[in-house]
């Protein structure tokens, strides 16, 4: 038998693993909102809810699965009332993708805008309490640029009176 890869194609070193209350649903919002490909799909215990699921999202695999309290498992957003994560997602045009995640369900938290640090970027919650924020890099900027960018965006943050914004 040959070694197996320590990182299973198609997957990263660091990988997304959500949990949701509602799997099914949840894979049919991203399939709509962020064009997800569908790769596997395990039923949990006598059929109730997703065990374990994997889309690919752009060139990212997205693990997930239902919440399952009767096994002592992580907690959704929506049972904790928050995350305390935020998604970030890159893709070719974040106007695009940002609008048609607010089709599929997602509520806007944050209009995409050209941002200090070379993306144009906003954030949307999804319907399951994950926080996305969605990238398209449109300036690759050097670290001095970024940091006189941000030193402008907060001085012009507190002489408008608004608290720092996530």
């Amino acid at each position: 038998m040959a070694a197996a890869n320590p990182i299973p194609a198609g997957f990263n070193s660091v990988s997304t693993h959500l949990v949701v209350q509602d799997a099914a649903k949840a894979i049919e919002f991203y399939k709509q909102a962020f064009g997800a490909e569908e790769i596997c799909r395990m039923p949990g215990p006598g059929g109730q809810g997703v065990m374990h699921a994997e889309l690919r999202i752009g060139n990212s695999i997205v693990m997930l699965a239902s919440e399952m309290p009767q096994c002592d498992g992580p907690k959704s957003p929506q049972t904790l009332n928050g995350t305390t994560v935020s998604i970030h997602l890159y893709v070719k045009d974040v106007d695009a993708i940002y609008d048609q995640a607010v089709k599929a369900g997602a509520t806007a938290t944050m209009p995409a805008m050209d941002a200090f640090w070379g993306d144009r970027y906003g954030k949307i919650q999804d319907p399951f309490g994950h926080v996305w924020g969605i990238a398209t890099r449109i300036k690759d900027l050097t670290p001095e640029e970024i940091n006189q960018g941000a030193e402008d965006f907060f001085k012009q943050m507190a002489e408008q009176g608004s608290a720092c914004q996530n």
